[in-house]
């Protein structure tokens, strides 16, 4: 047993810790500079990409980017309970739930007349629709793993995150100038911001009020990622078994980190964890996330980002300005 436990240590160690270390770099310098966490986590890993030619360093780095992404993703259920979402009313989570959707659907129909493909659409348009970089990432997961596909995930999770942290800025701005009550701000932000810590930046920066709304309506947005992954997960195989490729006759299987995640929301909504063991949990998921994306951002080569072009930074921009005109219809019509 302790030499098995040896072999694990010795396989995975130098990955994880080099993950690990940049996770713990980037987020002193959102904390000392205030740069999303997310960002320097990533940029930091495509600095020490060499690493990735260690080979005593890819199994723990390939480990990070997928194991502790979906721990990582799990524990977002403890983020949220039955509580916060029923405290929003029918007719905003119902608003904000179609909003998640229509926003998904704009991404792969703008996907398509842009020349790419719906798989692209789907991750940009559930990136910018449910909670940016976590969702990109998870997302991602139950997509086709090929480098294609590493490298749309890792320009949608910077795009999102360097469009979130705008949005984070300007979006108070344009609550403040367009008259919105503290409800209705609180829904602005809660509802259109790609990512979670960028939601509270923006509400807390408004009012104690903002904030606690904002931060109720992200964490619903976050809730639909498991229903949407399911999804996403049941049409690929569906799609594969009609083309007849070998995985789609193995059925649909249901990712075991989205059961996770329900489990702790339900466990969670019960009240069945302990504070002192959900909150710390809670917050580990951060850190899962983070420790996840320095992992991928060390196993990509920059110039692959680079080379994208103009258009999908267009298509990113428009699904964002998309779910921002349909909550501020919502809000000023309703």
């Amino acid at each position: 047993m302790m030499h098995r436990i040896e072999e694990v240590r010795k396989r995975y160690f130098p990955g994880v810790c080099v993950a690990v270390t940049i996770g713990i770099a980037a987020s002193f310098l959102s904390q000392q500079y205030g740069a999303p966490a997310m960002l320097m986590a990533l940029l930091l890993g495509l600095a020490f990409n060499f690493l990735s030619q260690e080979q005593h360093c890819v199994p723990g780095l390939e480990f990070s980017a997928k194991t502790l992404l979906r721990l990582g993703v799990a524990m977002l259920g403890l983020r949220i309970t039955f509580g916060d979402v029923l405290t929003l009313g029918w007719s905003p989570l119902l608003m904000v739930c179609s909003a998640v959707l229509l926003t998904i659907g704009f991404g792969i129909l703008m996907a398509r007349l842009l020349g790419f493909s719906s798989a692209f659409g789907t991750l940009t348009g559930g990136s910018v629709a449910i909670c940016g970089a976590s969702a990109a990432m998870a997302i991602s997961s139950v997509l086709k793993q090929d480098e294609q596909a590493k490298r749309d995930t890792l320009f949608t999770v910077i795009s999102v995150t360097t469009l979130s942290t705008l949005a984070m800025i300007f979006y108070p701005m344009i609550s403040t100038g367009l008259g919105l009550s503290p409800q209705e701000s609180g829904l602005f932000i809660g509802a259109t911001i790609h990512d979670v810590a960028q939601v509270v930046g923006a509400g807390y920066s408004m009012s104690s009020e903002v904030g606690d709304l904002s931060t109720f309506v992200k964490l619903l947005r976050v809730a639909m990622l498991v229903p949407i992954v399911m999804a996403i997960g049941i049409v690929i195989r569906r799609a594969a078994r009609h083309r007849g490729d070998a995985e789609g006759g193995k059925g649909v299987a249901i990712p075991g980190f989205l059961l996770g995640f329900v489990a702790l929301f339900v466990l969670n909504s019960l009240d069945w964890i302990p504070s002192a063991v959900s909150q710390p949990l809670a917050g580990s998921s951060s850190w899962l996330l983070l420790t996840a994306i320095a992992a991928l951002g060390v196993r990509t080569q920059l110039k692959d980002i680079l080379s994208v072009g103009w258009k999908p930074v267009l298509l990113v921009v428009l699904e964002t300005l998309f779910i921002a005109a349909l909550i501020l219809a919502y809000i000023l019509l309703g």
